[in-house]
């Protein structure tokens, strides 16, 4: 068995799962949040048939059972900076008897978000790759930097193992020029890259796999418009297999309206408003970012569970639920016209895998084209399931994303390669 760890690397923040591979077994995974804080905290979560080796190196965090019986050790405690925090949960995987040493992880598998059109593919990273992750910090200002200064201190860490880069992007390169560009100059495109690039592809990737599995449908003779609604959404016509149109855009900001992410705009409004509230340009790509989406409308929070707590009385968290409904179902039904035959709509992340609010509205908006909900079905959090009646004429999917399994497959092929 080889191990492989897959990264998610933020600028406050490490997620990551350890996998066994080939069998993918999952060994642990974890978080760490508010790296660079007085009060940040690691969670690491095993199995309960492993039994922790050194309770010496434990001694500051705590141990309990989950409700779905595994084992958590939690510490909260500064954390510097990513490389801090690295160290520290690899010396937490070794006392938690997790892995007998730190040389047992043969690859490590990084989520980097923009690629641009140099990488359509996962590749091993190398000075040039890792140099390119730091130019394309532009495409993605919020993400690239911090994927980057994971990818250092791993190396630092872990020198001996295959280190491999899993873009966002690289799924959206199948992308017809079309689809990709936008109507400017065609010299914008040659000298700076401007086009559409998408994002989440790693997860749109791995529920289109899932689903043409599910339903038996080869992969390459599959279409599906994939919906990876969370914090950050997209959605992704899937033509054939392949991504074949994106919401997301040049930069993670454009399609739908987000958490906090404004989703389109008419670019003339926003220098109309730059203009008046007499903003920086980076103050108004935070504004657009940071406060904008269901926050901005809403005015009173981000996350979707907040706003359906008080819709009922609150009619800002009312009119900010129905805009996000709204552009999920524009986009659905844009690429329902683009695509000519769907096979499926499927459903992941945080809000597409838990919220059977939002997959109803979409479900039963796509009525017109066939698309029939199974209410009870459909009322589910977090499992993988068809959630549309026996006379649907498109099924209707909800599939749990996993990131992390799709980055250790490529480590692991790229390791046998």
């Amino acid at each position: 068995m080889t191990k492989i760890m897959a990264v998610n690397a933020g600028s406050s923040s490490l997620k990551f799962q350890l996998l066994n591979m080939p069998n993918e077994q999952v060994l642990s995974k974890g978080i760490i949040e508010r790296i660079g804080m007085m009060d940040a905290k690691l969670s690491i979560q095993f199995s309960l048939d492993i039994e922790p080796v050194d309770q010496d190196r434990l001694k500051d965090g705590s141990l309990t059972t989950t409700k779905n019986g595994e084992q958590k050790f939690e510490q909260t405690l500064l954390i510097k900076d990513q490389h801090a925090a690295i160290e520290l949960m690899l010396d937490k995987l070794t006392a938690l008897g997790i892995i007998r040493e730190v040389n047992e992880i043969s690859g490590v598998g990084h989520r980097v978000v923009a690629g641009g059109e140099w990488f359509n593919h996962s590749v091993i990273i190398t000075e040039d790759v890792l140099e390119k992750i730091d130019r394309l910090a532009a495409y993605a200002p919020l993400h690239n930097p911090a994927n980057a200064m994971g990818i250092r201190a791993f190396h630092h860490l872990l020198p001996d193992a295959l280190s491999v880069a899993v873009f966002d992007t690289s799924f959206h390169q199948t992308m017809p020029e079309k689809n990709f560009l936008y109507s400017l100059p065609y010299e914008f495109y040659t000298r700076y890259g401007a086009r559409r690039y998408g994002a989440h592809g790693t997860s749109h990737r791995y529920v289109t796999e899932r689903a043409a599995e599910k339903l038996g449908i080869p992969l390459e003779k599959f279409n599906a418009i994939s919906c990876h609604l969370g914090a950050g959404a997209s959605i992704t016509a899937i033509k054939n297999g392949q991504s074949y149109d994106t919401s997301m855009g040049f930069t993670p900001l454009a399609g739908l309206t987000m958490a906090t992410r404004a989703g389109d705009v008419d670019p003339s409004l926003l220098y109309y408003i730059q203009k008046h509230e007499n903003l920086t340009n980076d103050e108004m790509l935070h504004l657009l970012n940071s406060k904008s989406g269901m926050l901005g409308i809403s005015t009173l929070s981000s996350d979707m569970r907040d706003l359906e707590d008080v819709q009922t009385t609150n009619p800002h968290a009312k009119l900010a639920l129905d805009i996000f409904y709204d552009r999920v179902i524009r986009y659905v039904g844009q690429y329902f016209a683009t695509l000519g035959r769907v096979d499926a709509i499927i459903f992941t992340a945080g809000i597409g895998e838990n919220d059977p609010v939002t997959r109803a509205k979409v479900l039963e908006a796509m009525s017109y084209a066939g698309v029939h909900l199974d209410p009870e079905a459909n009322n589910v959090r977090g499992k993988e399931r068809i959630i549309t009646a026996s006379n649907s004429t498109v099924t209707g999917l909800l599939i749990p994303t996993n990131e992390e399994l799709m980055i250790a497959r490529d480590v692991f092929s790229l390791e046998n390669h």
